[in-house]
């Protein structure tokens, strides 16, 4: 089982992640490519919250692929183009991630691959073999 690290000494994270993951040996290891907010039909919805929740959708889905769940994300970095979206993209990661605590970062960007795209995600996930 992955184990968290949040040790004394350190200040307590700053929000649902954790400062570190440990991964135990012989786990399976999954590298999912940064995920933007695209619709199964292409449309991308206008507003960063909505473009969020299609991100964990889509992380959701490349993990059920693997047998893995959100529970398995030890490691997640988020880009965001507009430091005015940091609460809406806070409000739905927190209610993708559940208990999770990922070591996580969040970056604000100049840029994503197209104007359209607010927020992109990637994350590492590890699960005991």
């Amino acid at each position: 089982m992955n184990r968290a690290f949040n040790p004394p000494g350190v200040a307590p994270p700053a929000g649902t992640y954790s400062h570190g993951v440990e991964v135990p040996p012989n786990s399976r290891l999954l590298y999912v490519a940064g995920q933007i907010g695209t619709n199964p039909d292409g449309s991308v919805p206008p507003d960063v919250g909505a473009q969020t929740d299609r991100v964990f959708e889509n992380i959701k889905a490349i993990l059920a692929g693997a047998g893995m769940t959100m529970a398995d994300v030890v490691k997640l970095n988020a880009y965001l183009v507009k430091p005015g979206d940091i609460p809406a993209f806070r409000d739905a990661r927190n209610r993708h991630l559940g208990a999770a605590r990922p070591a996580s970062t969040l970056a604000v960007i100049s840029a994503l691959a197209s104007p359209a795209f607010l927020v992109e995600v990637e994350v590492v996930a590890a699960k005991s073999a």
